[in-house]
């Protein structure tokens, strides 16, 4: 018999005598690859959450909007210690499925850069067709609930919940572990996940934030907070364009999100602010026609003015452009299109929108999801080493995984 003793609950936090039942299938996290999987496993299923609604994350995504997924979702989106394990999931359950659910739903939808979509209205209309198919299937969900022991007695798991303070013990065959990342703890993300695949013998990778903006020690960008540059940013050899936000902390925007899922503590990252390579004939170019104009000038000109100020000391801006030699205009654009920073770290789980690593891929199926070696036992979502870029690719892996595991278990009691 295994066992795990406290997720969750407190020593005398239970009133009331216990209670106990059975269900075929019982889902840990009512968040998107919880509700996805519960609305296909089949019937008698329970799902459970802490929190007081279903699929917060969901709600507050996308700033509202929820970008629910991404039509350019292949499997070299995603980062992962077996580059290969997402494919499965991700050919069987595609952005086009997803969006046909939504559109059969009724729910507006648009298309933004890169293959995002996202809704017209609001992200609350991907969260009520979940509660919907989560309904029409018969699936039963619990908030505010929280998990306690659990243990496998050979036929069964068996899991302790304190339902609003009432102890309740769910006896399941099948277990499906949907709690998430560490990312948001304000909302209530922990390691439950990772807790539970040791309890069973699954390793789980190196986690860290990922898809969050970087610090930097004394703030030097605070005075350029809300200034924006489109760029293309580096870091360990994976390259990103969009956007760069300064903020009062650091950088964040698009592509800062994206390379920091890659990047590790005491690496550098090298920011090329004018993409295109153009930036060398653009100064020649005024040395010809604008000779007397101050190199500051001229960079006020392709980058915002308070960027302009601040790079210009480092490219000796006071100078008059026209007094520039080649070399010299070859050394100010390499400058600008190789700026090299070195974060002191990233703003952590605190406001990282997802975790990268998770729960090992080699221990578990990469069609079910289910653990090779603990029968009836399914890892989906955010909580497997298996993270998306920033752009509706996590959704995606939330939805195909959780589809994927859902079908396992159905299909397993069909053939029974």
């Amino acid at each position: 018999m295994r066992r795990f003793i406290g997720f969750g609950l407190e020593s005398g936090a239970v009133s009331g005598k216990g209670s106990g039942m059975k269900v075929e299938t019982l889902i840990l996290g009512a968040g998107a690859a919880g509700l996805f999987c519960a609305a296909h496993a089949g019937a008698d299923v329970l799902v459970v959450d802490h929190a007081a609604a279903p699929a917060e994350k969901v709600r507050i995504s996308g700033g509202g909007r929820c970008n629910f997924t991404n039509l350019r979702t292949g499997p070299d989106n995603f980062i992962s210690a077996n580059p290969h394990f997402a494919k499965s999931a991700l050919r069987r359950y595609t952005p086009q499925d997803f969006l046909g659910l939504v559109e059969a739903h009724g729910i507006p939808w648009h298309e933004k850069t890169l293959g995002q979509l996202f809704c017209d209205r609001s992200s609350k209309d991907i969260v009520g067709m979940l509660t919907r198919l989560c309904d029409g299937s018969g699936v039963r969900v619990w908030l505010r609930t929280a998990v306690g022991e659990i243990m496998h007695d050979g036929m069964r798991f068996r899991v302790s919940l304190d339902r609003e303070g009432r102890l309740v013990e769910v006896a399941a065959r099948h277990l499906v572990v949907a709690t998430g990342g560490k990312s948001i703890p304000k909302m209530g993300a922990t390691g439950l996940a990772y807790q539970i695949a040791d309890q069973f013998g699954l390793a789980v990778t190196e986690t860290r934030a990922g898809l969050v903006p970087f610090v930097f020690a004394g703030a030097p960008f605070a005075g350029l907070a809300g200034v924006a540059q489109d760029v293309v940013a580096e870091t360990g050899g994976v390259r990103f364009a969009g956007a760069m936000l300064f903020t009062h902390r650091g950088l964040s925007g698009p592509a800062m999100l994206q390379i920091s899922s890659y990047w590790h503590e005491g690496e550098p990252i090298a920011v090329d602010l004018v993409p295109g390579g153009e930036l060398a004939a653009l100064l020649k170019a005024q040395r010809r026609d604008a000779g007397k104009r101050a190199l500051r000038t001229v960079l006020g000109a392709i980058v915002p003015g308070r960027l302009a100020d601040l790079l210009s000391p480092l490219v000796g801006g006071d100078q008059r452009v026209g007094g520039l030699s080649d070399a010299a205009i070859t050394e100010v654009a390499g400058a600008l299109s190789g700026w090299v920073l070195k974060p002191a770290g990233t703003e952590g789980y605190r406001t990282a929108e997802v975790t990268v690593g998770g729960v090992d891929t080699e221990g578990l199926s990469s069609q079910t999801m289910m653990a090779r070696d603990v029968p009836g036992l399914f890892f989906v979502g955010e909580c497997v080493d298996v993270t998306g870029w920033l752009g509706g690719y996590n959704f995606q892996w939330a939805w195909a995984s959780g589809y994927a595991a859902g079908m396992a278990i159905a299909g397993a009691r069909a053939t029974e």
